[in-house]
Parts: structure tokens; sequence; C-alpha cells
């Protein structure tokens, strides 16, 4: 053993305790330097100071937002100008298809969102992978140019090979094809469908891989994002991943449901900008405009104003966010909301006590069978926040529901892929519709009252009835919320 063996096999336990201290300082410092957020740098600090190894080890995971850098936020920024919006006028006044009081929150999307809100576009809602999916499958079958499908989950199940299998058929015909799949969701099965796509010779790109040039995707910053287009013509998101738990079943079990949207008009170049942005980010190939952009629509009627909000962790964090503190403040009479994941932060909290305390009617309608147990522990524990304000909170029975819809006043709604939690409002990259109109609005409010009609109200005797222990579980788990 040489003289410095010796001495570090002394001296290492005081080299190990120097050199976490070093790290942990230096995670400690970066966390208090560049979080916005004066609970989250308080709460990384904690949790590095009180390990500072393996603190900091899971900060530099889960804590640091590489995206927002300046960098990659202006390359970001720079692809979604490569497509330029419609040569189409915004509408200038939203009164004649909402009402008086969502001019404002027009005015907020035009500060809030990357695109103009247009009219023209026509709306179809789908409900359950026994509607979505065949949907889907024939506007694939009937591609003639290009499809980009980007999609948190992408199971290689029966309903996926059969998507895979008609983007196969589309491929054989000539027709480009674009897929991104989330680089986590991707492992929700196995094999994953990606070793399908690319035996297939479908172009597949998995979104956020390898940092560090570790083996392990990120743990933030998902792209929760669900986009098919067609030709640049038809465009479908909403809620839905792609798995079979949301059809039918041969032995007659119930599917888990969800609400997906085909759109035809303007929006769906909004649609495939925002693809067309993460699969440069991912992939570093830019696809271009007259392949994957129609120039003319003709949607059929009716036809409302629409338009996306896209929102993640990089320069359009808080989009979501933003949308709906306005649309609660401009809320007058009557909202409803179905969440699978309702876990608001402070500042949403407060706006939807605030709606309740104004006299407005809340309707939360959330899951009686959740299919994430800790998130649905952590919503038992803040949920008698809103109750007490005076919010109707329903918890739905049958089988699980992930569809996440928004109705405010019968006239404005908003759908898309945003849950109402802060992996959601914050740390992954989302796409939501904001839709001017009564009809819609009627549409999706009746499908959240059904909801209602088949739920139990959750009250304050019920949750004070819960034993002790569950009411301490909860709570536990509710403080790692930000992270479920």
């Amino acid at each position: 053993m040489t003289a410095f063996e010796a001495l570090f096999a002394e001296y290492w336990p005081h080299v190990a305790f120097a050199l976490s201290l070093i790290i942990g300082a230096l995670a400690a410092i970066h966390a208090a330097m560049t979080k916005t957020d004066v609970r989250a740098a308080i709460g990384w600090v904690g949790v590095i100071m009180l390990s500072p190894f393996f603190g900091a080890l899971l900060y530099i995971i889960a804590g640091i937002n590489r995206t927002r850098k300046d960098q990659i936020s202006q390359q970001r920024d720079a692809s979604l100008r490569d497509y330029a919006e419609v040569d189409l006028p915004p509408l200038a006044d939203v009164t004649p298809y909402s009402a008086p009081q969502f001019a404002s929150l027009r005015t907020l999307g035009d500060r809030v969102s990357h695109f103009v809100l247009h009219q023209d576009n026509h709306v179809q809602m789908l409900t359950g992978g026994d509607q979505t999916y065949p949907a889907m499958i024939n506007a694939i079958d009937n591609a003639c140019r290009s499809i980009a499908l980007q999609t948190y989950i992408f199971d290689n199940d029966a309903e996926g090979q059969k998507i895979a299998q008609a983007l196969a058929r589309a491929k054989d015909r000539g027709v480009e094809i674009r897929v991104l799949i989330d680089a986590v969701g991707a492992k929700y099965s196995r094999p994953p469908i990606t070793r399908l796509l690319k035996k297939l010779g479908i172009k597949t790109a998995l979104f956020m891989t390898n940092p560090l040039g570790m083996r392990m995707p990120y743990a933030n910053l998902r792209s929760h994002r669900k986009i098919l287009v067609i030709d640049g013509k038809i465009g479908f998101t909403g809620g839905m991943n792609i798995r079979e738990a949301f059809v039918k079943g041969d032995d007659g079990r119930p599917p888990a449901r969800d609400t997906h949207f085909r759109f035809e008009g303007p929006i769906v170049q909004q649609l495939m900008t925002v693809f067309a942005h993460d699969w440069k980010f991912t992939t570093r190939e830019a696809l271009p405009y007259e392949t994957w952009c129609a120039e003319e629509w003709t949607p059929p009627q009716p036809t409302v104003p629409a338009r996306s909000i896209r929102s993640g962790p990089d320069r359009s964090l808080g989009s979501n966010h933003s949308m709906l503190l306005g649309a609660l403040a401009v809320a007058q009479h009557h909202v409803r909301i179905q969440s699978p994941y309702f876990l608001p932060d402070a500042t949403l909290l407060g706006a939807i006590n605030t709606a309740a305390r104004r006299g407005i009617r809340v309707d939360i309608v959330i899951p009686g069978k959740n299919n994430l147990r800790l998130v649905n522990y952590a919503m038992m524990a803040q949920i008698d926040q809103v109750i007490k304000s005076g919010c109707n909170v329903w918890v739905c029975q049958g089988s699980f529901n992930h569809s996440k819809l928004i109705t405010i006043d019968g006239a404005w709604s908003y759908v898309g892929s945003s849950n109402l939690d802060p992996r959601s409002l914050r740390l992954n990259f989302e796409l939501d519709i904001e839709i001017y109109s009564h009809d819609i609005a009627l549409q999706i409010s009746s499908i959240i009252d059904d909801e209602i009609n088949n739920s139990e109200p959750l009250t304050l005797s019920k949750l004070s009835g819960l034993p002790f222990a569950k009411k301490l579980r909860n709570k536990v788990i509710w403080l790692a919320s930000p992270y479920l």
C-alpha cells in the first residue's frame, strides 16, 4: 500500500464528508438562485441540507429545470416561429359566441398564447376509446400526404398495434409519418411500441432521454401532449393516451373513460406547429411547411372560435395556469371542473375558493376509482379546502374517468391534456384548447352533469369520519404532491 492509499484509507470519511458538504452547498446555492417559487426553493434547500450528498443527487435528477435555460428556450422559440400563423385576421369580438365577460379573457389569451384566436374551427367531441381510436384510424387510413402523432403513452397492446398497423398502411401509400412519444410514457408497456414502429419503418423519436449521459429519462419535464394531425387538415387532441384500457373489453369489463376532440380549421395548423416545434427540439429535423400544413380549410358547419394554449417548463411556463386564473376571475354564474387529479396549487386553489365565495356555483368532479393511488391520497388531504369555501365536490362512481374538462358560465370551455396538479401546471409540456361557444360548452356541461348524477357528494363530515391513520397517510403523501 502506498503512502497516498494509506492516507486515503485513514481519512476517507473526512474526505467524503467534506465532498458532500461542497456538493450540497453548490446544489443549495443553485436552488436558492434559480427557483422562482419560494416554497420550492425552501423545500429543495431543506432536502439538500438534511442529506447533502443524496439530496443534491435528487435535486440534480428532479429539481433542475434544464429546459428553461436561455439557449434551449431560444432554440424552442425559434423552431416555433418556423411555422407562421395562417393568413387570417384574428377574431376581434368573442361576445357573439360566448358572453361579454369573456372579452377580457380573450385579451389574456392573446398575451399568454403564441397563437391567434380564429373563427372557422369545427369541433367534434369524442367520448372514450370506442369512439376516439376508430376515428383516429379512419383519419390515418385516409391520409394522403402527412401524419404527425405525439402522445405521452402509446402502449404495445391491441389498440396500440391497430394504430401502428394503420400507420404502416399509410407509409406503404407514401405518406410522410413522424411519431413522437415521451421517453417515460414509452416505458408503460413491455416491449415498448417503439420497437414495432421502427420495425415497420416508421420514423419514431422519444422526447427527453438520457440526461447527463445516464441511461435514464428525466424525472420531470415530460411531454404530456396528445396530438394527431392528418395532412395538416384534421387534428385530434385532448386527454387520451393510446391504451386498450379505454375500450370495452371482450369480457364485458367497463372501460376507463376519457374525452378527446377532433378539429378542422385554422387550429389544426396550431396543433401542427406545436408538434413540429417538439419534433425539431427532439430530433433537430425541421418539417417543411408545404408537406405538413394545409393552405386552405373548408371545415363543416358549425364553426367556433378556438385557440391552442401550449404550456411547459420553458418560456411558456404557466400559460395554462394563467388561463385558468383568468377564467375563474371572469366567471359569473357556474364553474364546472372535471379532473382525475385535482391538486391545484395555493394560487389556483385560492381562485377557485374566491369564485365560490362570490356566489358562483362551483362543481368539481373527481373519480371514485383513481388509477394513481398516491395522487388520490393527496387529493383527499387537500379537498376539504374547497368544500369549506362552498364548492360542490362530487365523487364519481363507476370506472375511472381520465377526462380533463372545464366550462365557465355555459359559454367558454377549456379542454386538453392538463391536469389540475403541480406536474401539469409547472413540470410537464401540455397542450390545451380554449373554445368560445355555447354549443360546445353545453355538450361538455352535459357530460359533467351526467357524471354528477352518477356521483356521491363529498362532505366535510365524510372526510372527518376517516380513521386517523388514513388522515395521517393522506397528509404525508400530500407533502410530496408537487412531484406526484
